[in-house]
């Protein structure tokens, strides 16, 4: 049980590092405008939209990842390589989010950046099905089960909306991935929905 416990640990920890350094390659990409006015700040816009967005997505994504790690029993390989193929989807965040920025919002940077959400959602439906299927029945119900991964899926579908969207309207492509973001916020409220409608 101990062995399990430190894997289980390991996989949270090696999670954690990566996912700090992801922010701090993203923060590093923003730059001071060259002007001393707060006018210069202006044009600066879509830096601190895509940036805000992109972090507080790396913020959910922290967050229902330690969520689930809660009910890792035993870290499979399977289990291990999905984490990082999961990881490795996010890590390409920053870069992403600096093309949106510097491009004002162009279609094929929102386009691309709506479709690596699709793709890091996807990689996260894998890791997220993979957790549940050896996660206890007495922590999580089959009803939770069921809830937490149609969440997922209808997240696939709104990414995979906004990339549709985008090279038609940037902005709303972008909006319409920010809007998928909010089903992400409260990972533990899935939990409380099914033990309402099983009781």
């Amino acid at each position: 049980m101990q062995e399990r416990q430190v894997s289980s640990d390991r996989l949270g920890a090696f999670s954690d590092a990566v996912i700090a350094v992801i922010i701090t390659v993203m923060v590093l990409e923003l730059k001071a405008p060259e002007g001393p006015a707060l006018a210069d700040l202006l044009p600066l816009w879509p830096t601190a939209i895509s940036y805000a967005a992109s972090y507080v997505f790396i913020a959910v994504i922290w967050v229902n990842h330690h969520h689930l790690l809660h009910l890792v029993r035993h870290p499979t390989p399977r289990l291990i390589w999905l984490n990082f193929l999961h990881l490795f989807a996010v890590s390409l965040l920053p870069f992403a989010t600096a093309w949106v920025a510097q491009s004002h919002m162009a279609s094929a940077p929102v386009v691309a950046y709506a479709s690596l959400f699709l793709l890091i959602d996807l990689a996260y439906l894998g890791f997220e099905r993979a957790v549940l299927a050896q996660a206890d029945q007495t922590v999580i119900s089959a009803r939770a089960r069921t809830l937490a991964q149609r969440r997922t899926l209808v997240a696939v579908l709104i990414f995979a909306a906004g990339a549709a969207v985008a090279p038609f309207m940037p902005l709303l492509g972008f909006a319409v991935v920010c809007c998928a973001l909010l089903l992400y916020l409260k990972p533990e409220m899935f939990n409380a929905a099914a033990a309402r409608r099983e009781s």
